[in-house]
């Protein structure tokens, strides 16, 4: 919908009730742009709906001073971002977004609200904190203070730290007025290796809802897979074929990208994943990357040929995730020497447990080749606890000794966030669709399968926490 779509301003003062809105589309019109927006001052070319910055679309963005064409900077008059859901939807899974919104476009203030609650967070110094909440039923009674503080008269230019980050790399922002966005600073690619040499420890569950839970917090992801197992590849939806005659990704797939240093770009190979409502491109792997190791290894340049595509990529991604086979393969070590971070997903039971050894000492054996090419070490962030059971008795025996075994005997230590065992991260990958007669695959992340559950919550945790390390 257009910022210039006429608003009937008879509406404009009529106490807000949550009961109007059933569904996103009407908290968006009911609530934003019938209610809010006209109340607190801002007229119909001081808003903007459905605006992209990039990777980052916004649902609203109000202005408190009209400057246009505007270059994004500390001072910028970008004012208010507004984030409008589902009256279903609980807020507390969108609050990592809004605050990476608010960091990335130096803007000072965010409104998030479901119709049945409101809340208004603040930016400042770098930190998002929620600085004004109440009920849906509510909002009218509190028009006054929620004006003082996000009212167009009231809400002055933002004026932060001109330390803080910029996020955006784009040149450009999209909206209906054609505005123009101008990045002060650029961020690096960051490169992550999900592995653990055994097997069903979480690796694939890993990958793919961190990278949804990266995506959905403004990051742009890459998924590259690396396991001829292609369990990743199945997992973000590129699995569409019936039958071998139906595989669309045999000729085009990690196989080709690792065998030719002039052709089969990452930008050639990459598809456009369906498992997340937000844009990842992944790499898909096939069953046939298995019988092409040994000519892989006789190729001179097979540890580099990585190395050396993902360079051309390093302006198009803020964050790529490899999926490596549980073994200490070519694949394996091709992933380590690309990445820069690893993450080490793990049961915690005797066998992988056991096996963090084998890790070590394929880590070691890497770093001695990425000194060799001037890479630094891999920096392990950790071991990720996975598929780890919510019973309280084991939480507070069996898991203790286990994780003081990952850090005590082996002297890795473990992730902040743990991962809980769950039906709904098994559901979620198994979900299908019927295309004619036939059932293909169809699978979600847990983000857009269940967003207010456990598993969503501890993912969007997860991502948080990366972020933070890999800064």
């Amino acid at each position: 919908m257009s910022a210039n779509t006429a608003i009937d301003k008879t509406n404009d003062f009529f106490d807000f009730k949550p009961e109007y809105c059933r569904n996103e589309k009407e908290v968006e019109g009911k609530l934003i742009i019938q209610y809010l927006l006209p109340n607190l001052g801002y007229q119909a070319n001081s808003w903007f709906q459905e605006v992209a910055f990039g990777n980052i679309r916004l649902d609203f963005l109000a202005f408190a001073t009209q400057a246009l064409p505007f270059t994004l900077s500390e001072h910028s008059p970008l004012s208010l971002v507004i984030e409008a859901k589902h009256p279903n939807q609980s807020l507390d899974s969108h609050v990592y977004k809004l605050g990476n919104y608010l960091r990335s476009l130096r803007v000072v203030y965010g409104v998030l609200t479901n119709a049945k609650e409101f809340r208004i967070y603040e930016h400042s110094q770098n930190q998002v904190f929620l600085k004004f909440s109440c009920a849906g039923s509510e909002i009218s009674a509190n028009l006054e203070s929620i004006k003082d503080l996000i009212g167009k008269k009231e809400l002055k230019p933002p004026s932060l730290n001109p330390l803080d980050p910029v996020n955006s790399q784009d040149d450009s922002i999209k909206t209906q007025a054609h505005l123009t966005l101008n990045s002060t600073v650029q961020k690096s690619m960051k490169v992550i290796a999900v592995y653990h040499n055994k097997g069903g420890v979480g690796k694939t569950t890993t990958v793919v809802n961190l990278a949804a839970a990266l995506a959905k917090q403004g990051q742009r992801v890459l998924i590259i897979d690396l396991d001829s197992q292609a369990n990743t590849t199945f997992a973000t939806g590129l699995i569409k074929f019936d039958d071998e005659f139906s595989d669309n990704i045999r000729d085009c797939n990690v196989r080709q990208l690792l065998s030719s240093e002039e052709l089969f770009s990452i930008k050639d190979v990459a598809k456009s994943a369906s498992f997340c409502s937000c844009p990842i491109d992944v790499v898909p792997a096939h069953i046939n990357l298995m019988s092409a190791e040994n000519d892989l290894n006789d190729l001179d340049y097979s540890r580099m040929i990585l190395v050396q595509k993902l360079r051309q990529v390093e302006n198009d991604y803020d964050i790529v995730i490899i999926d490596t086979p549980p073994s200490l393969n070519l694949y394996a070590r091709i992933a380590l020497i690309a990445s820069d971070y690893l993450i080490i997903p793990s049961d915690l039971k005797p066998f992988a447990n056991q096996g963090l050894d084998n890790v070590k000492a394929l880590v070691k054996d890497v770093n001695g080749f990425r000194k060799i090419i001037n890479k630094p070490p891999i920096n392990i962030l950790g071991v990720l606890c996975c598929k780890i059971s919510s019973n309280a008795k084991f939480r507070s025996s069996t898991f203790i000794k286990r994780l003081k075994t990952v850090q005590d005997v082996h002297g890795i230590q473990a992730m902040d966030t743990v991962i809980s065992e769950g039906d709904d991260l098994a559901k979620c990958s198994e979900k299908t669709e019927m295309v004619g007669d036939i059932e293909i695959p169809n699978p979600l992340s847990i983000l857009d399968f269940k967003p207010d559950s456990k598993s969503a919550s501890e993912f969007n945790d997860l991502a948080t926490e990366v972020l933070n390390k890999i800064k």
